[in-house]
């Protein structure tokens, strides 16, 4: 099976589950979808290979998964460590005005006024709101001046405008926040 180009990272394995070969698996998301809906994982270890989900249910915050092939504890613990990648095409459609978090990262950012405030380099949720991490851009008149990142709520009340195809968003967020 050739590797698709358009891998992303959606957790990883934190070890075995039961003794008949399930493993347990940490996702990167609250809702889980593509690990629980997408048949088809990528494994990194020992090298990246791909892997049939025969299930995958929610266990207490972690995804616990059977996977084809797989018949004991002891396959399932050397797979502990493994990032699980799956194939972006293949995500859940959402409903509009819905995002996925690894859609977002590497977006430019910029408030009402127009002024840049940085590109999102990663996502974090605080238990009531996604929040966007925000690293500011380099100022070419001041390479060595630190500008501190900025991590602000993902709701309405700040986020005007998030356009995927210019790889944007649009704050309502000043310069000296």
């Amino acid at each position: 099976m050739q590797i698709p180009d358009d891998l992303v990272q959606v957790g990883h394995v934190t070890g075995a589950y039961g003794i008949v070969g399930g493993i347990r698996v940490s996702p990167y998301s609250d809702d889980a979808d593509a690990l629980l809906n997408i048949k088809t994982w990528w494994l990194d270890k020992p090298t990246l290979h791909a892997v049939t989900v025969r299930s995958a249910k929610l266990h207490g915050g972690d995804v616990v998964a059977t996977l084809v092939g797989m018949r004991d504890r002891n396959e399932a613990e050397a797979l502990k460590g493994a990032s699980v990648q799956v194939a972006r095409s293949e995500f859940p459609e959402l409903e509009e005005d819905e995002y996925y978090w690894s859609d977002l990262i590497g977006l430019d950012v910029v408030n009402l006024q127009g002024e840049a405030l940085g590109k999102v380099a990663d996502m974090m949720h605080n238990g009531a709101q996604s929040i966007l991490r925000i690293t500011p851009q380099v100022n070419p008149d001041a390479p060595d001046a630190k500008a501190s990142e900025r991590l602000v709520p993902f709701v309405d009340q700040f986020v005007k405008n998030v356009d995927l195809e210019a790889r944007l968003i649009t704050l309502d967020w000043g310069l000296d926040f």
